[in-house]
């Protein structure tokens, strides 16, 4: 049997009042304690006054920022124009430049998959850019 105080687990509590309860509450109401203080401790870091485990979605409404509708037309308009002037390179530059800036692999790796030199594939892509540059000024 442990002692605790229940002026410690009740706010209303004015004074004192010890009670005997047994090992295993005791370590159960120790352990919700360090629970309580780690969360107080993890909103108070990272200043998210809010519930962090409601699951109403309040982060993801934070994050996601809807678009207006000419936002989204003019987001699929400039994919179009992006990728009608990818469409216009040679094929192996235009590969480079999907290779690169779409599929996020390294200037380095396409080098070695292509058994060529990095400063090869740099020029290429530039080269490639600067014609994809001159189509959209050109056409649109």
């Amino acid at each position: 049997m442990t002692r605790i105080n229940l002026r410690d687990y009740y706010p209303f509590y004015t004074s004192d009042c010890f009670i005997d309860v047994p090992d295993e509450v005791a370590a159960l109401l120790r352990g919700l304690e360090l629970q309580e203080a780690a969360y107080r401790l993890r909103t108070y870091r990272h200043k998210a006054y809010f519930s962090l485990d409601r699951g109403d979605g309040i982060e993801h409404d934070i994050l996601f920022v809807s678009l207006s509708p000419c936002e989204i037309y003019q987001r699929k308009v400039t994919n179009q124009q992006l990728h009608a002037a990818i469409a216009s390179l040679p094929d192996k530059q235009a590969k480079r430049v999907y290779a690169y800036y779409f599929l996020g692999i390294s200037k380095t790796a396409i080098a070695n998959a292509e058994g060529v030199n990095k400063s090869q594939i740099t020029r290429s892509i530039n080269k490639a850019l600067k014609s994809m540059e001159v189509f959209l000024k050109n056409r649109f």
